[in-house]
């Protein structure tokens, strides 16, 4: 590899996504046959993108709704407020690229989205960690008042809530309780399983975006998976590695969208 630069961070996640050249490509394959571990690394993360993927086929069916088609968004240099045809040049080849990546995963997202959601991410994570080490008080109100619950913290948040059902995932509802966030507020659920491990459920109102693709960070021993979804931030926490707390996270983001989202009622 006389002559070439060093393997990298960047090739290594390159390689993941499948952006590399074949060239760099190869090169990649030789360093990490000389690294077993690594390339075991790097195989998990190949497998838990191509899961991801599969997990959310079915967003890259729906169709593109009528105000993003490129004709529509087109039509509106008609109107007040477009500016300068270079702007709608830019708005057109942003949705191009938003369309592309979302028929190749499923999903959607921006960069201001996700700069978003890695500052709520990591308050919720920083939530987890106070909140599920505490036996006597971990929550405010019950979930034999979650009824209460839910519309307590809807009100303080300013959207309508749910608490999801996680039973298919072992975990029963303990309670929750009402945080701040930057200056909002923002509501923290609460779940245990039986083995006494606590899984939490993070939602304020927030971010610009209608929908993003799942986020994942880890931090120490916690997992977190963080998206955007009508109007609401959503960060599911645990001590858990992520093969774990993706269908967790899958289960969560589904029964939102059986229900038409939080605002169509209680699960």
């Amino acid at each position: 590899m006389t002559g070439e630069r060093p393997i990298g961070e960047d090739d290594l996640q390159a390689y993941v996504d499948g952006r590399l050249a074949s060239s760099r490509r190869e090169a990649v394959k030789t360093y990490l046959d000389d690294h077993p571990t690594l390339a075991d690394q790097v195989k998990q993360e190949i497998d838990l993108r191509e899961a991801l993927r599969a997990r959310l086929a079915f967003k890259a069916a729906e169709p593109v709704p009528s105000s993003l088609r490129i004709a529509n968004l087109m039509a509106g240099r008609r109107r007040p407020g477009w500016g300068r045809p270079a702007a709608v040049a830019a708005a057109a080849v942003g949705l191009l690229i938003g369309s592309v990546l979302g028929a190749a995963g499923g999903i959607w997202w921006s960069g201001a989205g996700h700069v978003a959601e890695a500052s709520i991410a990591g308050n919720a994570i920083a939530a987890h960690r106070i909140y599920v080490s505490e036996r006597l008080h971990p929550v405010e109100v019950p979930a034999e008042q979650e009824a209460h619950l839910v519309q307590w913290l809807s009100r303080r948040v300013g959207k309508p809530l749910t608490a999801p059902n996680l039973t298919a995932q072992g975990y029963r509802l303990i309670g929750g309780r009402l945080l701040p966030d930057s200056g909002e507020a923002a509501a923290l659920f609460m779940y245990e399983n039986t083995d006494g491990n606590r899984l939490t459920l993070y939602a304020r109102s927030g971010g610009t975006e209608a929908q993003t693709s799942f986020r994942f960070e880890s931090r120490d021993d916690v997992s977190a998976f963080s998206w955007l979804d009508n109007g609401l931030s959503y960060v599911v926490t645990a001590k858990a590695e992520r093969a774990q707390l993706l269908p967790i996270a899958e289960t969560i983001y589904r029964q939102f969208e059986t229900t038409g989202g939080p605002a169509k009622g209680h699960l």
